[in-house]
């Protein structure tokens, strides 16, 4: 005999909670690996353009070329500042999303657990019943029995 769970309708309803969750932060995680692989690239990139700024320096560079080696360096500078507000930006995010998830998952929790334990009692009651059943047939078989 299975019984209904009472609370099925709000624990469907948080598991769905729960779900929409897991994809808002997944798509949080994405979002910040990519902000952090641009800010990864665009590092790397700063690194190789130095490199390359000091090799010309020391080989001799006119004042033109050093300008537009240090104005693109600035520039690249700036665009590492803003990416690293985007970065911290995206794992600030994918944090709110985090926790947002394992609280929604600690709630769908206590439903599962309340539908266990519902489970356990309706598995009790019916053991109880079957147990009166019987002892009613022993002494429905046992008053038989004296009549004989």
């Amino acid at each position: 005999m299975m019984t209904t769970f009472r609370l099925q309708k709000i624990w469907a309803m948080k598991e769905k909670e729960k779900q929409a969750a897991l994809g808002e932060y997944e798509a949080a995680v994405r979002k910040f690996e990519q902000a952090a692989e641009t800010l990864y690239r665009l590092l790397k990139e700063k690194e190789r353009g130095e490199a390359v700024r000091d090799e010309q320096l020391r080989a001799g560079l006119s004042i033109g070329a050093i300008r537009h080696m240090l104005h693109y360096l600035a520039n690249m500078e700036r665009t590492i500042d803003h990416y690293q507000l985007v970065v911290m930006q995206a794992r600030e995010q994918m944090q709110r999303r985090q926790r947002r998830l394992v609280e929604l998952n600690i709630e769908a929790k206590k439903y599962e657990k309340m539908h266990e334990r519902a489970q356990q009692w309706a598995k009790q009651l019916e053991k109880e019943a079957e147990r009166r059943f019987f002892d009613e047939m022993a002494i429905q078989r046992f008053a038989r029995q004296g009549e004989l």
